[in-house]
Formats: structure tokens, C-alpha cells, sequence
């Protein structure tokens, strides 16, 4: 009977099972294996700016004359912020009169006109063009009894609104 030795697997394909075997018992245990830590740390945050809005008048007013009544202005804001903003009233800051070409010699100033009322808005004005609402404030011609106002005639008063 001849005798075959059963033949020895190679070198090499031992040596790769082996390392095979090896790496998944690594890879096995290290999906496994970790270190906790406790921690801490800091950082900054910044608060925004917002920038003011723009109070417009959409009142026309074209009858102002000696012995007429106070006329009412209202308006709206623009708001040119990203988000709202809370306006709390509007207030007339000043008045600024020019007088009409041709006009009567004399002095036409804001002294020839009043102005009065109270703006309260207490509101957040939504961002954009034309936003909210405002209403209160009046204007009128100062009848100055006993006194030639012609140099008044045709004058434009520019109005200054503050927000606040």
C-alpha cells in the first residue's frame, strides 16, 4: 500500500487564515471599545441692531387758511429691518415753511401754523414698505386777527416725524 501523507496546506494560506482570524477579533472587540470623557466649554453668542424706521405721511392736506379747523395726519413706516419692530408713538419735531413764488411780502414761518394731538401707534410695525399705521397728529393755520396773512398763500409746510 503506498502511502500517501495527506498534503499540507501551504504556508501561506495558513498564514492568511490566521491573520484573517486575527483582524476580525480586532475589529470585533474595537466596535466595542471606547473611552468616556467628561467635558466643558464656552462660547460667544452677539444680539443684533436694528435700524430706524421711516414715518410717512399719507394724509393730503391742500385747505389749510385762517379760521379753518385742525386737520388730521396719519401715515404709515417703513421698516427696513428683517423682522418687526415696536413703535411706541410718532411726534411732529419740527415744521419748516416755504413760501409759494409771487407770494405776498412778509414773513411766512412756522409760527403761522399749529400743531397738536397725540400719535400713540403701540405696536410692532412688520417689516417692509408702507407697514402699520399711525393717526392723531394735526395741523392748522394760526388765524392772526388783525393781520394781513396773504404772504401764506400758497406755502408749503415740510412736516418732521420722529418714532420712537
Amino acid at each position: 500500500m503506498s502511502q500517501h501523507a495527506s498534503p499540507k496546506p501551504p504556508r501561506r494560506r495558513r498564514r492568511v487564515a490566521v491573520l484573517t482570524a486575527v483582524g476580525v477579533v480586532a475589529a470585533a472587540g474595537g466596535a466595542y471599545a471606547y473611552w468616556t470623557a467628561g467635558g466643558t466649554g464656552s462660547g460667544t453668542v452677539t444680539t443684533g441692531t436694528n435700524t430706524a424706521v421711516t414715518v410717512n405721511q399719507s394724509t393730503v392736506i391742500t385747505n389749510l387758511a385762517p379760521g379753518v379747523a385742525a386737520q388730521t395726519l396719519s401715515g404709515t413706516f417703513d421698516n427696513p429691518n428683517s423682522g418687526p419692530v415696536y413703535v411706541g408713538s410718532v411726534t411732529i419735531t419740527g415744521l419748516t415753511v416755504s413760501k409759494a413764488g409771487g407770494a405776498a411780502a412778509g414773513t411766512c414761518d412756522a409760527t403761522d401754523y399749529t400743531v397738536g394731538g397725540t400719535a400713540v401707534v403701540n405696536a410692532e410695525v412688520p417689516a417692509g414698505t408702507a407697514q402699520g399705521a399711525w393717526s392723531g397728529l394735526t395741523i392748522a393755520f394760526n388765524n392772526k386777527a388783525g393781520s394781513n396773512q396773504d404772504q401764506c398763500k400758497g406755502a408749503t409746510v415740510a412736516i418732521a416725524y420722529a418714532a420712537s
